[in-house]
């Protein structure tokens, strides 16, 4: 049976169900934003967390910024993956926050920085240290926040990239449609890839402008998936196999 606890802040409800097996962050009731296996919480759970670490196939991050922090999941698996990386992650709620320190095990160190603000401002002023990859996971208790398809927004994340920086993005099926996002990505960025998971959540990847469009064969881009699935806890060749280029 199900342990629900409520908790409540000038946004709304926040809940966390414990199943046992699993702890589940929701914003509401029916809803799910976040998801850990109690025994390995460093393994992502859900398919578009899992398919946001189709970057490692083109780099290896030393330093990255999370925008939106849930429960911690992709903060907690870099952490756990990635020896020595420095991780900025920016969450609005601080009882979010508190939440995903008190029930979902996230990591404490000198690397790791949670920064209580408003994504979309903390990006307008440019980090003192540009990073490798920036994630974008703005949600809220209807959904996906429209705020971070914003043009301003997208090119206030390239500002923070460093040359060969990617920018990792979480939206939902319908923001396939949405050509002005298209058009601004387009402007800051060589390389678009996109993931459309069965959840219907809809995952860019996008390599800054300046770099050059990575070019390594399906063959390489395979074994590395394969390698990576070893250690990630997932696979990661099946979120591979439905990434689309579009440029």
């Amino acid at each position: 049976m199900d342990n629900t606890q409520v908790f409540s802040d000038e946004f709304g409800q926040l809940l966390v169900i414990d199943d046992g097996d699993y702890r589940t962050l929701a914003f509401a009731e029916d809803d799910s934003q976040s998801r850990m296996l109690k025994s390995t919480p460093h393994v992502l759970q859900y398919e578009y967390t899992q398919a946001m670490l189709l970057v490692l196939l083109f780099c290896q991050p030393k330093r990255v910024l999370l925008l939106g922090l849930g429960g911690g999941s992709l903060m907690t698996a870099l952490h756990h993956h990635i020896p020595g990386i420095h991780i900025t992650a920016v969450e609005l709620r601080a009882a979010v926050i508190e939440i995903a320190y008190r029930f979902f095990r996230l990591p404490r160190g000198k690397r790791l920085q949670v920064v209580q603000q408003d994504a979309a401002l903390f990006v307008q002023t440019p980090m003192d240290k540009k990073v490798d990859v920036v994630f974008v996971d703005l949600y809220h208790r209807d959904g996906v926040d429209d705020a971070q398809l914003q043009a301003a927004f997208i090119a206030d994340c390239a500002q923070q990239l460093k040359n060969n920086g990617w920018l990792v993005l979480n939206g939902w099926i319908e923001h396939q449609e949405n050509t002005v996002f298209m058009d601004t990505l387009q402007q800051y960025f060589t390389d678009i890839r996109s993931v459309l998971t069965g959840s219907h959540n809809w995952v860019i990847i996008a390599g800054i402008a300046g770099n050059s469009l990575n070019t390594q064969p399906d063959s390489v881009l395979k074994e590395t998936a394969a390698q990576l699935s070893a250690k990630l806890g997932f696979s990661l060749s099946r979120h591979l196999a439905r990434m689309k280029q579009h440029r």
